[in-house]
């Protein structure tokens, strides 16, 4: 899968993306990520990529013909889906992590400032998306949320592919995983439930499956 990312601070995913499951994936070949600083596509000495809201209003907006610019540029592939990080876009949830993986590009819009020009949600984006009902400084952290939980589920990424059956939400609508233990078995009076120490296979399956 390719990922395009277009930000205005690049640096801020250097730290996530250099480790842990998202490494992996570039490693095994199951990704392409590349960050695109989205100033590289402005006309101005300044390079800048925002102005003032028509009607008046506090901040700048970013601007729809500069990300149109980088959009044209950065396509690649037919099957490609151009996602714009919004509060106001469609929830996201573990469905929609799965109907991502079907996509062989996906592209990021990571929106800054007081938000970005809405031509952008209504004519160059393929879906809006909301990581839940609060503000953030911009796009740049849900972006790396959802292109976590994306890339995990890409063929030959996890070194065990049944984890994937076990984890939370894997298993039924909104059912999060069975509790889970390790050593000790006791520490501080609080203890490992008895039916995980049994060795009997079939109930402590019947145990996960009610938990």
């Amino acid at each position: 899968m390719r990922i395009d990312i277009l930000t205005l601070f690049p640096e801020m995913f250097t730290g996530p993306f250099d480790y842990s499951i998202v490494k992996r994936a570039q490693i095994k070949g199951a990704a392409d990520i590349k960050i695109h600083n989205l100033r590289n596509w402005a006309t101005d000495s300044y390079k800048s990529v925002d102005d003032h809201p028509f009607g008046g209003g506090a901040g700048m907006i970013m601007r729809v013909d500069i990300i149109d610019r980088a959009i044209s540029d950065i396509k690649s592939q037919k099957d490609s889906r151009v996602i714009l990080l919004d509060a106001r876009g469609e929830k996201y949830n573990q469905k929609k992590a799965v109907q991502l993986t079907k996509a062989g590009q996906l592209i990021f819009i990571c929106g800054h400032y007081e938000g970005v020009d809405h031509r952008v949600a209504e004519y160059i984006a393929d879906e809006v998306i909301s990581v839940g009902d609060y503000v953030l400084s911009g796009g740049e952290l849900p972006a790396m949320t959802i292109i976590d939980s994306v890339v995990r589920l890409l063929p030959g990424v996890l070194g065990n592919p049944e984890s994937l059956k076990e984890e939370s939400f894997g298993r039924t609508p909104r059912q999060t995983e069975y509790p889970q233990y390790t050593r000790p078995e006791a520490y501080r009076g609080w203890k490992v439930p008895e039916i995980l120490l049994s060795g009997d296979h079939q109930k402590i399956e019947e145990w996960r499956k009610i938990k």
